[in-house]
């Protein structure tokens, strides 16, 4: 894609935090746009943000459920008749362990953060392909890239958004719809306020570690929503989001049997450094 002028997004979870960023940025950029999110008034929030030169519907969609995907493809059908561009957003976090995480709080996170890219992927698919340019974005996470402990149900979500999201790409190669894949870093949401706790998460460490998670998100969405525009317009397949999320990678690709041996202190800054031994 070249610009955005003209175009028509579909943005899930656009009722805070990157979605609503995201949305406040490609409509500046001349985009239409149909907004999604489980929350029917964090949407009206949205929408009283945006220009109202700009065509905006607005749908309340859990993205786990398969139905309400369906409608909200169908409402973008019959609303705007075409789609350029599809941001599969909504996301949650759960913390805990594994051997204490409910398979229920599993299938929940997945449902969420993995499902709702699959399926909303797989039903806008076919008005993205009759586009002469268009591109899907998923929205991992640095947590796609590096898995600390009590993140298992997180990490395995995300995990799978980017491969889902990489094969995807390799198999669109030869269409017109382009895939791109975000890592955020540390973004300043209430993704990690709003994390849920698993059944057997010791509540006090639970409490401290969120408040820690939380205090590391620092960059604007809006930062975080101009580099994913950007990101689009340039075809890039792949984007770190935040110098944390840039270094941790880098420390990933040399040490991936050992990395947590050297990002410990920042998931644990009572743990002291203990360097890798060799490169795998």
């Amino acid at each position: 894609m070249k610009t955005f002028d003209n175009a028509v997004a579909a943005i899930t979870g656009a009722g805070s935090g990157i979605g609503r960023a995201l949305a406040t940025d490609l409509a500046a950029r001349g985009c239409d746009l149909a907004l999604a999110d489980v929350d029917e008034e964090a949407l009206a929030q949205t929408r009283a943000a945006l220009p109202p030169s700009r065509r905006v519907t607005l749908s309340r969609v859990d993205v786990a459920n398969l139905t309400d995907m369906t409608r909200f493809r169908d409402e973008v059908e019959r609303d705007f008749g075409r789609l350029s561009v599809l941001v599969n957003n909504a996301g949650v976090a759960l913390y805990g362990s594994f051997e204490t995480l409910s398979l229920a709080n599993l299938e929940w996170i997945m449902g969420i953060n993995f499902w709702g890219a699959v399926y909303g992927t797989q039903l806008f698919l076919p008005m993205l392909v009759r586009e002469p340019a268009a591109n899907i974005v998923t929205i991992s996470s640095l947590f796609g890239i590096v898995a600390p402990p009590m993140q298992v149900g997180y990490s395995a979500s995300k995990f799978a958004v980017r491969g889902f999201s990489e094969a995807l790409r390799h198999e669109l190669a030869p269409t017109t719809v382009r895939v791109t894949v975000v890592h955020p870093g540390g973004v300043a949401t209430n993704i990690a306020k709003r994390s849920r706790r698993g059944e057997g998460a010791d509540e006090r460490r639970f409490t401290k570690d969120i408040k820690k998670f939380d205090a590391a998100l620092r960059l604007s969405p809006a930062k975080a929503a101009a580099s994913i525009a950007d990101a689009i317009l340039r075809d890039r397949p792949r984007l770190m989001i935040g110098n944390d999320a840039r270094f941790i990678d880098a420390v990933v690709r040399a040490f991936p049997a050992q990395y947590m041996k050297f990002l410990q202190p920042i998931f644990d800054p009572s743990k002291r450094f203990v360097a890798p031994k060799s490169i795998d």
